[in-house]
């Protein structure tokens, strides 16, 4: 059996300013560094074909989209690099972090799939400003909406239909779902019994 290993605590103050010259993306959950998993070509694809519809969509609105380099404060001691969130806003405080998104965006990977699926729906509803959590499948056409309703509470809508179309109502938008996939090339007998 090795040793055990002991885990170094920073402060917030000390992680943004590290970020800052940090060659890896790298998010914070209290007091805790966890580097990020580079991302594949169908990642990227999908990132691409959402931020590009949302830029045009809000090109004349307050609200902008931002992709993977931008962080977000989801509490005062947790910040996740979104792959790609919509806020309406400046934030004072810093040009690196935004404070009240209203659309966040995860595009699932294999080694992100538990994370993206749970612990982030629960941290990232947390977010008083945010509307929507939106989950993005790679290996298969699928995509869940986390939407907050009047009440405060959430409903998950579900879309895997080639006919679907995808409503994200944060930003009084719809998209047919093979827009979101356009070029993505998805493995043979993907299978998410794999993840």
């Amino acid at each position: 059996m090795g040793l055990p290993k002991f885990r170094t605590k920073i402060s917030v103050e000390d992680y943004l300013e590290s970020e800052k010259h940090s060659p890896v993306r790298r998010e914070y959950v209290d007091g805790e560094i966890v580097a990020m998993a580079d991302a594949s070509d169908n990642h990227g694809r999908i990132t691409i074909n959402l931020t590009t519809i949302l830029s045009i969509h809000l090109r004349n609105s307050p609200c902008e989209p931002f992709s993977n380099d931008t962080k977000v404060r989801v509490t005062p001691t947790v910040f996740y690099y979104p792959d790609i969130l919509v806020s309406c806003e400046e934030n004072p405080e810093s040009p690196y972090f935004r404070n009240s998104p209203i659309l966040i965006i995860e595009i699932v990977s294999k080694s992100t799939e538990r994370v993206d699926r749970m612990e982030k729906v629960f941290a990232y509803q947390q977010i008083p400003s945010l509307r929507e959590y939106v989950v993005v499948d790679q290996y298969r056409m699928e995509v869940q909406v986390h939407r907050r309703q009047e009440n405060g509470g959430w409903i998950t809508y579900f879309f895997n239909e080639r006919d679907d179309i995808v409503e994200f109502t944060s930003v009084d938008l719809t998209i047919p779902l093979p827009e979101i996939y356009r070029r993505v090339v998805f493995e043979p007998n993907a299978d998410r019994d794999e993840y």
